[in-house]
């Protein structure tokens, strides 16, 4: 009978795997941060290179071009942000519109946090939606339509519970949500205060709450 080796077998993937892994995932976070401050037609990859130091000629082994790389950080703040919204908008200990005030809280918390010096990444390219591409603009809109779901979802428990109309058209509100929600995020960070995204959840809820 063959004697078995007394080396501990490794699991998981080869280091130069994930070695690669986590570089294309340092590049995707500093990313994001990066776009979330200037947006996608200020941003340099230089930049964002330096900051986590890696050389220019490794950055295309993992992205074809700049627009490829900013598609897959648009893809990954999509993820992130609908899990935060369902942190909250799931929130069963908290009726519903209390939790669409409770998400408005935290974003505000989260605009102070970084003095204001970051938005909402999905509106900053949106306000460039012009010089993108069509590609780019297409997942834009699929984004919206991703969170207005879950904002009609919520606002469709408010209605059941009696806390909105029956009448209400619930699609038209949630889609009027993040109209003015990113509009609120953009002069907030304007006017370095909560005070724009205080005024029209306030606003929102109000106009809406039975």
């Amino acid at each position: 009978m063959p004697h078995l080796s007394e080396k501990t077998v490794r699991r998981g993937r080869p280091k130069k795997q994930a070695d690669q892994q986590d570089t294309r995932e340092a590049l995707l976070s500093a990313g994001v941060v990066e776009f979330t401050q200037k947006g996608f037609g200020r941003s340099g990859i230089d930049a964002i290179l330096k900051t986590i130091g890696v050389p220019k000629g490794s950055f295309y082994h993992y992205f074809s071009s700049k627009e490829a790389f900013g598609l897959a950080i648009l893809a990954r703040y999509r993820q992130y942000f609908e899990h935060k919204l369902d942190r909250f908008l799931l929130d069963e200990s908290l009726p519903p519109l209390q939790r669409l005030q409770a998400f408005g809280l935290e974003a505000q918390a989260g605009m102070a946090r970084y003095d204001f010096q970051r938005g909402c990444l999905v509106g900053n390219l949106e306000q460039e939606s012009c010089q993108l591409s069509a590609e780019f603009q297409q997942q834009l809109v699929l984004t919206y339509e991703s969170w207005q779901q879950r904002i009609a979802h919520c606002l469709q428990l408010a209605q059941k519970q009696g806390e909105l109309v029956s009448s209400a058209d619930i699609v038209e509100l949630a889609k009027m949500f993040w109209i003015g929600w990113e509009g609120s995020v953009h002069r907030s960070r304007l006017l370095n205060s909560t005070q724009p995204m205080e005024s029209y959840m306030a606003f929102f809820i109000n106009t809406i709450r039975v």
